[in-house]
């Protein structure tokens, strides 16, 4: 038996990756990138490596990174064909765990994993990232697009991405300065932001037909797509304002962003030992797009608390004399806030207890 070979010249392009598309996404990127620039990008989009260099005001600066994608959110994308937003809930996730340490996002990178490189779509998400830097004040100064052939279904990609902040040393929120009687600030979501999709897909299936036309006044897709809300500018400059003095045990003593386990198991990473946060359930609204989850799903309250969000995307524990206006200072800079709570002795009861 004999075999033939081809002579054939196979090109990088033959093989199915187009480098040419990838210069094209670049230079399409560039001009949404350069409106994200900042003090301290020294070298962004273009080298083998970024530089950023730490802003002088910082006397002792500690630098906090955070690293996150936007999970199962994608497959509604690819379904819905709706590319635009989920760029801003990749940055979220990574720049709201960033903020949760008292810091300010410096920069970010992205990495975007394809089977087949489709310019618009890239730059549909590109472009989100981009605006989810400039909305949280952080440059957007590098990233990868790999294009990978037999990786990903046609019409599929996969994201993260990398946030690095700084903050001085004497200002880190660690929650250990949480006393009894400090009340918890409860900072409205956006929608389901980018966790428990798993399961609102299954909603979405089960629902079928019968899903509704509307949420919360928006129509069904753009209520379950809406991006994670930035926190950062608004919660910073609360910050500023209500500074943590463990002297007097005033001010802003932690943050914690309600992502994948929701408020049962997000609230107690900054808690100390012995304290627990008691929750009232009717603090805050409930809305249409979490009832319906809720009622789809056929699950009671506890699953709902440590699945979603439920409505509060950021908690904060502040003292009971600044409380009041922190919520002012919040809500007058566009944040929804409630009195959602108050520390408390834990026991032997959970660490957060919603009743």
């Amino acid at each position: 038996m004999t075999t033939s070979t081809s002579n054939t010249p196979l090109s990088y392009k033959d093989a199915g990756v187009d480098i040419d598309a990838g210069d094209a996404l670049i230079e399409r990127i560039k001009p949404l990138a350069k409106k994200t620039m900042r003090e301290g990008v020294l070298a962004g989009i273009g080298g083998f490596g970024a530089l950023f260099e730490v802003p002088k005001r910082y006397q002792e600066p500690v630098l906090v990174s955070g690293t996150d994608g936007v999970g199962t959110k994608l497959k509604l994308a690819f379904e819905w064909n709706m590319h635009d937003t989920v760029g801003i809930d990749l940055v979220a996730m990574s720049v709201n765990d960033v903020l949760v340490q008292g810091a300010e996002p410096l920069f970010f990178l992205d990495y975007f994993a394809c089977g087949k490189l489709d310019i618009d779509t890239a730059a549909a998400v590109v472009g989100g990232i981009a605006r989810g830097c400039e909305l949280s004040g952080c440059a957007l100064i590098g990233g990868e697009t790999a294009e990978m052939p037999g990786m990903y279904p046609a019409g599929e990609y996969d994201l993260a991405g990398f946030a690095v902040g700084a903050v001085e040393k004497s200002k880190i929120l660690t929650g250990q300065n949480v006393k009894l009687g400090d009340v918890v600030l409860g900072l409205a979501s956006s929608g389901v932001h980018s966790n428990g999709f798993s399961l609102v897909r299954k909603c979405i299936e089960r629902a079928g037909v019968q899903a509704p036309a509307t949420l919360d006044g928006q129509p069904f897709k753009q209520a379950l797509m809406a991006p994670t809300r930035l926190y950062v500018k608004n919660v910073l400059a609360a910050l500023a304002q209500f500074p943590i003095n463990p002297e007097s045990t005033s001010g802003i003593k932690a943050l914690a962003h309600i992502t994948g386990g929701g408020l049962l198991e997000n609230i107690p990473r900054v808690l100390p030992e012995g304290t627990a946060a008691h929750l009232s359930q009717g603090s805050w609204p409930r809305t249409e797009l979490f009832a319906w989850l809720q009622a789809t799903a056929g699950i009671d309250d506890t699953e709902m608390n440590r699945t979603f969000n439920n409505g509060i995307g950021m908690v904060v524990v502040i003292d009971a004399a600044s409380a009041a206006a922190c919520s002012a200072l919040l809500q007058a800079a566009g944040e929804q806030v409630y009195e959602i709570g108050v520390i408390a002795e834990r026991g032997d009861g959970a660490a957060v207890v919603i009743s």
